[in-house]
């Protein structure tokens, strides 16, 4: 059995290690190609009008390509996003796996992880057709296509990571953490929140980071709901426009070889950059000892 059992467990680790060679190589040669496409901008425009302009005007003469009122919509809508779904998938956490009978747990976790699986253009919808006139109602405004409605989707797109990676770190605390807490008289809340939630909060840091990276990636639903005015925002209940939504909105329209189609894809090496930051804190936050 052995002869037999070792050469096939050699197939599958090194299957396993060329699978993970060749996902760096890809990752490598898409950063290498947007740099090839993105950079090509800065060869008859300048760099800091790039990253500091206030105005994304492609199609003027000559062009603006200012991306801070992008990367300021970006922000808002993600860091929106975050305040309102960090609380609730923390809490939901908490229920699932300290509080929920047993008999519920499997089902609520089941039911939440299910969520992750709406397609995102069907949140989308959803949004412009509730949500927007609700928010256009409630705060008296022109449009309920704005920042907050972003925030408010994009909330809901975001939990059922937070809440699966910090309900599988409050699991991973030692038993004996919770029963020295009991022990020495603390309540089953009071254990919560000062043993169990400071054990597990490299995991809880972690998921508001994959959280984050979950959010500000996103196309579709913040194309169809936050209003796409690229215009510096002032406040949550106003339209905006993020990077995300502005390569999928104007790739199709943007000449191939342009300076437009070029400022596109700097945008995207941007993007790729700020994913690859959050991802790689993540890492480290998740594996924090």
């Amino acid at each position: 059995m052995k002869p037999i059992t070792r050469p096939f467990e050699f197939v599958i680790e090194q299957l396993i290690f060329l699978s993970g060679i060749a996902s760096i190589v890809f990752m490598a040669l898409i950063f290498i190609f947007l740099l090839k496409e993105g950079l090509s901008l800065f060869a008859d425009y300048n760099l800091f009008s790039f990253l500091l302009g206030k105005n994304w005007y492609p199609i003027s003469d000559p062009p603006q390509f200012g991306i801070v009122p992008l990367v300021l919509g970006s922000l808002l809508v993600t860091f929106g996003a975050i305040a309102i779904a960090v609380p609730l998938g923390i809490a939901a956490a908490i229920y699932v796996a300290e509080v929920a009978p047993l008999w519920l747990r499997d089902s609520l976790k089941s039911g939440i992880e299910l969520l992750a699986a709406i397609p995102s253009i069907v949140l989308g919808f959803i949004g412009i057709v509730t949500l927007a006139p609700w928010l256009k109602y409630v705060f008296h405004l022109p449009s309920g296509l704005t920042a907050l409605a972003g925030s408010i989707m994009l909330a809901f797109m975001a939990m059922p990571t937070i809440v699966s990676i910090v309900e599988d770190s409050i699991v991973s605390v030692p038993k004996s953490y919770r029963e020295g807490s009991l022990a020495l008289g603390a309540t089953h809340w009071q254990t919560i929140y000062r043993v169990v939630l400071p054990a597990a909060s490299s995991g809880v840091l972690a998921a508001i980071m994959l959280g984050i990276g979950r959010v500000i990636g996103e196309t579709m639903a913040v194309l169809m709901i936050t209003g796409n005015a690229a215009v510096i925002p002032v406040s949550i209940l106003q339209p905006v426009r993020t990077m995300t939504a502005t390569i999928a909105a104007e790739m199709g329209e943007a000449v191939s070889g342009s300076s437009h189609y070029y400022a596109l894809f700097a945008i995207g090496i941007i993007l790729f950059v700020i994913s690859f930051i959050i991802n790689l804190l993540a890492d480290m936050f998740l594996h924090k000892k």
